[in-house]
This record gives structure tokens, C-alpha cells and sequence, in this order.
């Protein structure tokens, strides 16, 4: 048997430890007063006391039972408890009466007595009762079978009494000239038992399903009770009865059942609660509709029996009986047509119904199947042909966990397991999804929805192959890169994760490598995006190549790559940095190598950061370390590999720290602007000032922000300095030139901060007209020295400037990668030479062949030249006989205050050393600053 019929047939543990237990204790009290009984209880006085009285706290203890059941109980059966109650309480008040006389007053119960009464009331209400307990009928037709039923059953048995003994009951009462009262009441008490009998055997059949355990115990428990009253009543033996004889042991034992049947029924209830809920195999059921069909026919033999006996017995066929019999055999032949009737329109439901299921089953796209209780398949529905590609009779027979697929059975026995010991009402159905052999030998994936039957299961399945195919697509274009289907930052962080917490976790050969391809950027500007895509799919594909099985390769995003390289369990650390570092420069050299797009060779380059897990690293830690190594790789040159080192950290925690000292220092204002002149090498007058910015500090000492925040003056962590200055320079330029002194004023900005969203194009204008500043007061100074800029967003704002009047220089020329290509695609108005170039001239005379030719280039294309960091006579001397028009340095005068800066611009001019002259290199010399228009006045350089 397989594993999932071994479970489907598992024995089902029962409770009902204490309800025994009662039980028990309810047949030992009832077989002791029986054994009682039987001996006499030793005395005659006990006899009659335990006879009377005992009945009596007998049938109380019933009355309370019942009623106390009744006041807790909220069902639709609580009138039926009250009226056994009251049952109970009328038999209760008989035997005590009946005790009264007897053990009391020492007197013979007089014919007829109160006790009378009250034991001919005991049956009304416990035929009432029995009546409430019934299955209610829904059609007119049913409560007429009930009727009959009743009667059926009546007639026959008062048919039978009235010939065995009623009769003679009778014709003794006529001849001894009985009263009516004592005649009435010896035919009374065997008509009542005899309608109770007949409520009892009619209603057994037809009783309520709600707590049918303690209904059963109650009709038990009134039978008991009518057939003790039926033997009383015989003649033969109520002229010998006497108090405390075995007869009331019939009597005691249905009064203590009744009480029980309530309590005892809830206890058992409460049982099957907690049992596992699977529905028992029992043949009560079939047997009982067997009986319940069996009734009339039952009935009338008995009818028959009656009138048989008085022939047998040479009686004359009493009116009574025939009169009965009559009846009965009419009642019969009524009920059988109505039941014929019934039964034709329930057969032609039933087809109907059969005919509705048939078609929902085989027209449904689901496929049903039931599974016995050993696991076999016994019921396939056709559509297993479509879904499956099996025919639904090769499944038939076949064992359920046959057609699963290995890998799932364990999971999906759990789940039943789980299933079938929940309880029925708290989950009805289940739903369990596994893989189904198709007739192809294919695994289909299949969702079932679950069922019990019979102790076995219901599985109603649907094919969902393609919606799990399709939640794996998701999945996957979750987890991979859309270009280049790489795994992305999640899927690669969670792999980062696994292997930090795996088996591995404490392995420091495991590394993470950030990988960046140095010029992608360009390839972008030149050949295009989609040259771009191509070059990426193409370096995703090298470095999947390139890694091991058991590594991941990733792409982060843009032209950002990473790799993770699960270690092999060395220790030496010289031995992995030595292993991981020739992985990682074997991919950068990979990914160096030529790129053939279309017809186009391109060439890229890669840095490469490594950073190896320590203990108790978390992911993003471990990815970070690579991360700040990769871009060390960078900034060290590029197209090289980087090992993370904890000082790298370090630098970046300081540079944050500098950023916030950057901005308290702007807050409270511990900036101050200083002014440097711009001085014509000719004749020393002052053409110009370049803004520089200085913090002071707390002694109330002057640094430059390069020494300040060590850091670039064009990194980020700049922007609002630069934002500060350009605004200051402009508002004290503005300022002089309202005191009389309209001297032009450079400010410098790194191509990234003019094209940065953090200083739009309008707020310069807005900063311009705020202030009145008039046109070719301002210059920007262009630093050319980050390749990331495109040239096109910069020629397109720098001309916008140029518009609005402002003076373009482009700044450190003769140092920038891309000094050509700016002069011959931007505005430009002045060129400022590097001071690096400056420094040296005088000293070198390479360099001075090349400041020489450089400033022959700035005269042929008409712009002026300006010379930083001219800090001796001679540096003048010599860049004067190159053709070099203004410079400034400390040849001149240092950064100034506002102060000091107007008395020098009332002085007007600066001593230059004397020399012979120099062929002029522009002809004219300088022009007045805001003389003319821009294209036709020179710009003093800044």
C-alpha cells in the first residue's frame, strides 16, 4: 500500500474515556436494584419503600435531568426535553402517592386514586415530546404518512392487545358490574402505552439528526418504561403484583436512562469533536431505512396475527378487531399509493439530478477524480483526456501517489495528513498544488482542490502548467537584468546573503567584486545607445564566461557589473588575495580586450574594486567595501584592480565630516570673499578680479578650501560653496561698480557645476538683473577637466550665458585632456593658462616652448590670455615677450579684501619690471572693459 492509502486508512482513535465511565456506573446502580429486587430487598418494608419511593426519586431525578438540560440547551429540541420533564414529574407524583398508601398509611392503593391521574398524565407529554423529537415533514404527503404510520402501527398493536387480553379486560368489567371509572381506567392504561408505542417505533425512524445520540437514548429509555407498563397490565399479572418486585426494576432502569440521555449525548458529542472528524463506516443507517420501509407490512402482519388468534382459538371475530383491521388494511393501501406516487416523482428528480451532474462533470475542464480510502483511484471524469492526455479508464485503479511526482509526495502526504486532522467544520476543503505524469510521460503542474469522502478524497484538479510557467517568468525578470539577463542588485544581494550564512559562512576566501568599464560613457556620446546595449550584452556575457560555476556574475545597473567568488576553504590570506586578485585582473583584462560592434571596433576599460567577507559582515557591508575599492580603482588611473582596505572607510568618513564642517561653516557665516586683480602684463593697470573664496578660522586665520576640506574644489561636496561664491562675487561687483569703481569680476565653476540641476540657467539671469550687474561684468571661468560632461549640454549653456553678456574663460588650458576639442567647439572669449606651465617657464625651456606656442594659438584665434600663479618679475618679463596679455600672481598682489581692493583700484595700476620691448602681439593693446559690444570689445582676462 502506498504512502498516502496507508494514511487515508489510518484507525481513528476514539475518545469517550468518562462517557464509559457514567455508562458503567448507570448499568451498576441498575443492576443492583434489580438483584434487589429479585431477593425481596430482605423485608417486605424495604421492598415496598424502595418499590415506591425508589421509583418515585427515580423518575424525580429523570424530571430534573431533563428540565436542567432543557434551561442550558438553545437547539430546536428543547420543548422536547421540557415535556419529558414533566413526564417524568407525573410518574414521579404516582409512586410517591402510590408509596403514600402503601408505607405511609399502611392501606391497599385504592381503585381508581390520585396516583391514577398522575400516571395516566405521564404519557401525553412523553407523546408530545416524541412528536417534537421527529424529523419534521416538508410536504403535505409526509405528514400524512406520518399519520398513517401511527396508525398503523396503533391499530395493529391495539388489534393484538384487544384480542389477547383487552377483550377479556373488557367482558369481566361488563359481567362483575364494574364502574365506568375503574372499567375506563383498566382500558386506559394499555391504550396510552399502546399509542406510546406506536410515537416510539413510528418516530425511531423518522428522528432529527441534531444530537441524534441522546434522542436515542431517550426513546430507549420510554420504551423501557412501555414495556414495563405493558407487562403490568396483563391480567395475569397485575392481580399478583406487588411494590419492590422485578417488574420495577423496568421502571427504575428507564427513569435513570432518560436522565442520563441528555448528559451523557453532550459528553459523546464533545468526544466526536475532538476526534480527528472523519465520518465512521456504520450499517445503523441501511438497516434502519430497511425497518422504516418495512413498517406497514409490519403493521399488518401484526393486524393479521390478531384476527388469527381469535380464529385459531374459536372466538368469534370481535367488531373491534375487524373494525380495526378494517382500517389498517385501508391505512396500508392509502399509504402505498401515496408512497408510489412519492417514489415516482423522486425517481424522476433523482434522473433529472443524475442527468445535471452527469453533464457538469463531463463538461467541466476540470478533471474530478475520488480516491478511496486505500488510496486507490475510483473515479476518473472524462475530462482527464484533455488535461492529463490520459484516458480516464487507464487512471481508474490505478494508486493516487502513481501519478505523483516523487519529489512532491512528501509534501503532499503532509498536507492530507494535516488536512484530515483538522476538523471538518474548520476546514472543509483544502487546495494542494504538485506535479501530475501526463500520457506523454511530461510532469504537469496541477492544482487541486480537496475534499473528504467516505473516508477517502474528493480531488477536483486544473492544469495551471502555464500559470506557473509564467509566475516563473516573473520571477526570473524580477531576479535578471532585462539587457543583459544577468542577475541584478536583489538577486545578487541575496546570493551575497546565502553564501555569508551558509555551510561557508565563516570562508574568508569568499570575495565580492564591483566591476566598472572605464569609457563606456563615451561610447554612449559617440556611436550611440545602442551601440551601448550591445557593448554591455557582449561584456555580460564575457564575464559570465569568466567566473566559475559555483560564482555569480551580476549587473548592477548602468555600465556596472559585479561578481561574487565563493571561497574554496584556504586560510592562508596571502594565498586568496593572491587567487582573487589574478580572478579579478584575468576579467579585467577580458573586458579590456576589442569590442566588435557592427562594423566598429571599440575599446573599453575596467576597474575593478575586491573586497573578501570577514566575520560577522553583513551584505551590504561586504558589497560597500567593493564598492569604495572600485572607485579607489578609479581614482588611482583606472583600468586596474583595487583591494578594499579599511583606510577606505576611513577617507570617506572623513570627507563626510568635511562636507558637514563645509556647510556649518557656510551657516554661520565663516566664509569670507577675497579678490585677486587681474593686471595687464604691458601696462599694469588692473583689468579685472577673480573671486576666491577663504574660511576663517576660529584664530581668525585664513584657509583656502582646498586646505580646508582637502579635498577637490569642483567635488560635490562643493556645490553650495560654489552657489555662495558665484552669489557674493556678484553682489560685491555689483557694489563697486555703484561706488565708482566698474571692474569686471571672474568666478570659477567646473563644467559639472554648470550643468548640475542645482544651479539652473534661470537663476543666474535671476542673479544678474536682482543685482543690476551690466553686460561683461561677469566671467565664468570653465574648468575642462571632467571627461564626463558631454560637450553638447555645455556648448548649449554656455552660449545661453553668452547671450545674457557673461564672459567665458576657459581655465588650467594647456593641462585638460581635451584642451582642442573645447577651443574648437565652445564660446570661448579667454584662455587662462595652467599654472603648472607658469611656474616653469622661465627655468625650462620646454616648457617655455610650449607656453609660447600655446599663447600663439589664443592670438591667432583673437582671444586674450591670462596667466595664473605669475608670481616673480621674471615669469612677467618672459610670458610679456610671449605675447601673453594679463596674468596675476603674487608678481602683483595676493587674494584681497574689500578694503584693500578699492584702495588698489583707486591707485589703478601695479609697477612692472622694465625691458626692451616686445613685438606686440595684438595689435591696440587692451580695450576699456564695458566699452562697445561683446563681439567687438577685448575682455580683460580674469
Amino acid at each position: 500500500m502506498s504512502a498516502l492509502g496507508a494514511l487515508l486508512t489510518r484507525p481513528q482513535v476514539a475518545g469517550g474515556r468518562t462517557g464509559l465511565l457514567s455508562q458503567i456506573l448507570l448499568a451498576i446502580v441498575c443492576a443492583g436494584y434489580g438483584v434487589g429486587a429479585a431477593t425481596g430487598w430482605g423485608s417486605p418494608e424495604l421492598a415496598l419503600v424502595m418499590g415506591d419511593f425508589g421509583l418515585s426519586i427515580a423518575a424525580m431525578i429523570a424530571a430534573v435531568s431533563c428540565f436542567l438540560y432543557a434551561r442550558a440547551s438553545v437547539s430546536r429540541l428543547r420543548p422536547a426535553w421540557l415535556l419529558f420533564s414533566v413526564s417524568s414529574l407525573m410518574a414521579a407524583g404516582g409512586n410517591a402517592i402510590w408509596g403514600w398508601y402503601e408505607v405511609v398509611l399502611g392501606l391497599p392503593v385504592p381503585t381508581p386514586s390520585l396516583a391514577d391521574l398522575f400516571f395516566l398524565c405521564f404519557a401525553p407529554p412523553a407523546i408530545v415530546g416524541l412528536l417534537v423529537l421527529a424529523k419534521r415533514p416538508v410536504t403535505r404527503a409526509g405528514w400524512v404518512c406520518l399519520a398513517l404510520d401511527s396508525w398503523l402501527i396503533g391499530g395493529s398493536l391495539l388489534t393484538l392487545s384487544w384480542s389477547l387480553a383487552l377483550a377479556h379486560t373488557a367482558q369481566v368489567a361488563h359481567v362483575e358490574d364494574v364502574s365506568v371509572a375503574r372499567a375506563a381506567l383498566s382500558l386506559a392504561y394499555p391504550l396510552l402505552d399502546i399509542v406510546l408505542v406506536s410515537m416510539v417505533l413510528a418516530l425511531h425512524f423518522r428522528r432529527a439528526n441534531a444530537n441524534r445520540s441522546a434522542v436515542n437514548t431517550a426513546i430507549a429509555a420510554l420504551a423501557l418504561t412501555v414495556l414495563s407498563d405493558a407487562v403490568f397490565t396483563s391480567p395475569l399479572l397485575r392481580s399478583t403484583y406487588r411494590s419492590g418486585e422485578l417488574l420495577d426494576a423496568g421502571w427504575f432502569a428507564g427513569s435513570l436512562l432518560l436522565a442520563y440521555a441528555p448528559w451523557g449525548a453532550r459528553r459523546s458529542a464533545r468526544n466526536a469533536e475532538r476526534s480527528d472528524g472523519q465520518p465512521r463506516a456504520t450499517t445503523s443507517r441501511p438497516i434502519a431505512g430497511s425497518l422504516a420501509a418495512l413498517t406497514p407490512y409490519l403493521a399488518a402482519a401484526v393486524c393479521t396475527l390478531g384476527i388469527l388468534y381469535n380464529v385459531v382459538e374459536g372466538r368469534r371475530v370481535d367488531q373491534v378487531v375487524v373494525l380495526t383491521g378494517c382500517t389498517v388494511v385501508l391505512a396500508l393501501v392509502v399509504r402505498q399509493g401515496i408512497m408510489l406516487l412519492d417514489n415516482i416523482s423522486l425517481t424522476q428528480e433523482l434522473a433529472q439530478k443524475e442527468n445535471h451532474f452527469r453533464s457538469l462533470v463531463q463538461g467541466s475542464s476540470d478533471v474530478i477524480m475520488i480516491a478511496a480510502p486505500t488510496g486507490i483511484l475510483r473515479y476518473v471524469s472524462p475530462a482527464a483526456a484533455g488535461v492529463y492526455g490520459r484516458d480516464a479508464e487507464d487512471l481508474v485503479g490505478c494508486e493516487l501517489a502513481s501519478i505523483i511526482h516523487p519529489d512532491d509526495l512528501g509534501r503532499v502526504v503532509h498536507e492530507v495528513r494535516r488536512f484530515l486532522a483538522a476538523p471538518p467544520h474548520e476546514e472543509p476543503t483544502t487546495r494542494i498544488e504538485c506535479r501530475f505524469r501526463s500520457g506523454t510521460g511530461d510532469w504537469l503542474n496541477v492544482e487541486s482542490t480537496v475534499n473528504r469522502h467516505q473516508g477517502g478524497l474528493l480531488l477536483n484538479s486544473r492544469d495551471v502548467t502555464e500559470r506557473v510557467r509564467l509566475q516563473a517568468q516573473l520571477q526570473h525578470n524580477a531576479e535578471h537584468d532585462p539587457l543583459t539577463d544577468l542577475p541584478n542588485r536583489a538577486l545578487f544581494t541575496a546570493r551575497v546573503r546565502q553564501a555569508l550564512g551558509g555551510r561557508r559562512s565563516g570562508d574568508p576566501g569568499t570575495a565580492v567584486l564591483f566591476i566598472d568599464l572605464d569609457g563606456f560613457k563615451a561610447v554612449n556620446d559617440s556611436i550611440g545607445h545602442q551601440a551601448g546595449d550591445e557593448l554591455l550584452i557582449q561584456a555580460a556575457r564575457r564575464l559570465a564566461d569568466s567566473v566559475r560555476a559555483a560564482d555569480t556574475a551580476a549587473r548592477l545597473g548602468g555600465d556596472e557589473f559585479a561578481a561574487l567568488i565563493i571561497g574554496d576553504g584556504t586560510r592562508d590570506q596571502g594565498a586568496r588575495e593572491y587567487q582573487v586578485h589574478e580572478i579579478a585582473d584575468r576579467l579585467r583584462l577580458t573586458l579590456s580586450q576589442p569590442y566588435r560592434i557592427g562594423t566598429s571596433e571599440v575599446r573599453v576599460a575596467a576597474s575593478i574594486g575586491v573586497a573578501f567577507a570577514e566575520p560577522a559582515i553583513t551584505p551590504t557591508d561586504l558589497m560597500r567595501n567593493a564598492d569604495l575599492a572600485m572607485y579607489r580603482a578609479k581614482a588611482g588611473g583606472k583600468d586596474r584592480v583595487e583591494l578594499y582596505a579599511p583606510q577606505m572607510q576611513a577617507d570617506v568618513v572623513r570627507r563626510s565630516e568635511l562636507a558637514a564642517r563645509l556647510r556649518t561653516a557656510l551657516r554661520d557665516g565663516e566664509f569670507a570673499l577675497l579678490h585677486q586683480p587681474v593686471v595687464h602684463l604691458a601696462s599694469g593697470s588692473v583689468a579685472a578680479v577673480a573671486a576666491q573664496a577663504r574660511w576663517r578660522s576660529a584664530q581668525g586665520i585664513l584657509f583656502t578650501p582646498a586646505e580646508f576640506l582637502r579635498v577637490p574644489d569642483d567635488s560635490d561636496r562643493t556645490a553650495e560653496l560654489g552657489r555662495w561664491l558665484l552669489e557674493e562675487a556678484v553682489e560685491q561687483a555689483a557694489e563697486r561698480a555703484r561706488a565708482g569703481h566698474p571692474v569686471s569680476v571672474s568666478v570659477r565653476l567646473s563644467a559639472g557645476r554648470l550643468l548640475d540641476k542645482a544651479l539652473p540657467f534661470g537663476s543666474i539671469e535671476a542673479l544678474l538683473t536682482r543685482h543690476g550687474l551690466p553686460s561683461g561684468a561677469l566671467m565664468i571661468e570653465v574648468a575642462d577637466s571632467d571627461p564626463r560632461v558631454s560637450f553638447d549640454d555645455l556648448e548649449q549653456r554656455l552660449v545661453a550665458l553668452r547671450r545674457l553678456g557673461v564672459r567665458i574663460a576657459l581655465d588650467g588650458f594647456g593641462s585638460g585632456y581635451a584642451a582642442i576639442n573645447a577651443l574648437r567647439r565652445l564660446p570661448i572669449d579667454v584662455l587662462k593658462l595652467d599654472r603648472g606651465l607658469v611656474e616653469g617657464v622661465v627655468e625650462s625651456a620646454r616648457l617655455h616652448k610650449i607656453t609660447s606656442g600655446l599663447l600663439r594659438i589664443a592670438c591667432d584665434l583673437g582671444m586674450q590670455s591670462v596667466a595664473d600663479g605669475v608670481d616673480v618679475p621674471e615669469q612677467v618679463l618672459a610670458l610679456r615677450a610671449m605675447g601673453c596679455t594679463h596674468g596675476q600672481g603674487m608678481a602683483f598682489s595676493g587674494p584681497l579684501d574689500e578694503y584693500r581692493l578699492r584702495r588698489v583700484l583707486v591707485r589703478g595700476h601695479f609697477p612692472v619690471p622694465s625691458a626692451p620691448a616686445a613685438r606686440p602681439v595684438l595689435a591696440g593693446g587692451s580695450i576699456p572693459l564695458l566699452a562697445g559690444s561683446h563681439a567687438e570689445t577685448p575682455v580683460p582676462p580674469t
